[in-house]
């Protein structure tokens, strides 16, 4: 968890603010981010890759990949520090513009884009479509055609790298459903070069999330630039070249390298090639920078288990029961006495909603727990299952806590819905 979440005064704090004040003001369950962890999670990419390449070439495009998270308080934040940004729909492009980021540093990526999905980002005046299948090639010059526009592509590739990652986020192998592979890839960009409407710009890779060694990285780029080398033997010259991101954090005893680390071993592969870097960090900004804070509504022990039964849940917080991930478990006010072995489970009627199991805690009905790493895919991976409203989201900033999201009502989630009639 970043440094800006600490204990003070014997009560876990988010920078300056107490996290039992946010409860008494916003109630549970509630995302709580910071601004400072935020902010210093960006500057750390930016400072690495300046270093690393000691002001020997331009610095590199950083594309937030919206999917982490896309409150609008976030987006602003990035756009305001000079953030591209990764968009995954047409959805993503909205909260985008919405929160002031510029189109023209948003590259689209995802294997399943609509016609008017392409049509609404090629009118925006994005600066890239991650193209990721023949057909995908195709659609997208009949939309710039329909358009009298000329689309700016990069051909997502697969190197084929395992990054040591859960398979359910490897996106880079063969057997994977994103981007094309490898050895397809330069008949692909020979066919985008025939296309009127298209203008080839770059090429692409992304090998999956929560990636906590360097050398799959390193491999992958080597084999991108295997191709960038056969591209130009074919007269392709690129503009840039994205790296994708996936970089990991910690949840537990994860040792995920340092900004410095990552930055000096992809430039020392990287050399002085012409073409722009880009990267596409989403994770790695805001895991840590978030916390969702939960009730303790009751102890409810077991034959076999002892259960913490909180008001968050899966559709909460999704990724224990998705990925089995783990997520730390932090009293807001630790309390002595003996400790417990609590599954933290939620109210949802799923055997598998759960957010946490055998931990060892001292715990009460009512006590606040914080459940750690919660700023990416907690709030939008988050649904209404069993008609729960979704959490309000808070962002501290230093001693001042801003409501970013408020919680829904029971009446927003049917809003839509009509009865039939007599």
């Amino acid at each position: 968890m970043d440094a800006m979440f600490q204990l003070r005064d014997g009560e876990l704090h988010v920078e300056d603010v107490a996290l039992s004040a946010v409860a008494q003001r916003f109630g549970t369950p509630t995302f709580v981010y910071s601004r400072a962890a935020l902010t210093t999670a960006w500057r750390a990419f930016e400072s690495a890759f300046a270093a690393a390449a000691g002001g020997q070439r331009p610095a590199p495009l950083f594309c937030y990949a919206v999917k982490a998270n896309p409150n609008l308080a976030i987006l602003s934040l990035f756009a305001r520090l000079g953030s591209g940004f990764d968009i995954v729909s047409g959805g993503e492009l909205a909260r985008v513009i919405a929160a002031g980021g510029d189109p023209a540093r948003v590259v689209f990526s995802g294997a399943g884009k609509s016609a008017e999905e392409l049509a609404t980002a090629l009118r925006a005046g994005i600066l890239c479509f991650n193209v990721e299948s023949i057909p995908e090639l195709h659609r997208l010059e009949r939309v710039a055609a329909d358009c009298a526009r000329v689309a700016p592509v990069s051909i997502r590739v697969n190197p084929d790298v395992n990054p040591k990652t859960h398979p359910y986020i490897t996106t880079g192998l063969n057997e994977n459903k994103f981007g094309v592979a490898h050895h397809d890839a330069l008949a692909l960009y020979r066919t985008a070069r025939t296309c009127r409407h298209l203008r080839i710009t770059g090429i692409d890779c992304h090998i999956g999330s929560q990636i906590t060694e360097v050398s799959p990285y390193t491999d992958a780029l080597r084999r991108v630039l295997d191709l960038v080398d056969e591209l130009a033997a074919e007269g392709i010259e690129l503009e840039h070249i994205d790296l994708g991101g996936g970089l990991g954090i910690r949840y537990r005893d994860e040792d995920p390298p340092s900004m410095s680390e990552y930055a000096q071993a992809l430039l020392a592969v990287y050399g002085d090639r012409p073409q722009r870097l880009m990267f596409e960090p989403g994770r790695a900004l805001v895991g840590n920078a978030g916390v969702l804070l939960t009730r303790v509504e009751y102890l409810k022990p077991g034959p076999v288990k002892n259960f913490a039964i909180v008001d968050a849940a899966m559709n909460d917080l999704m990724r224990p029961a998705l990925y089995e991930a783990f997520h730390e478990v932090l009293p807001v006010l630790p309390r002595e006495g003996e400790r417990v072995v609590y599954d933290v489970v939620g109210p949802v009627c799923e055997s598998g909603d759960w957010l946490a199991r055998a931990r060892a805690l001292a715990l009460a009905e009512g006590d606040l727990l914080a459940i750690a790493s919660a700023g990416a895919y907690g709030m939008s991976m988050s649904s209404n299952y069993n008609t729960r409203p979704r959490a309000a989201e808070v962002m501290i900033d230093g001693a001042l806590m801003h409501e970013v999201r408020a919680r829904e009502s029971v009446e927003q989630l049917f809003a839509g819905e009509s009865l039939l009639p007599p």
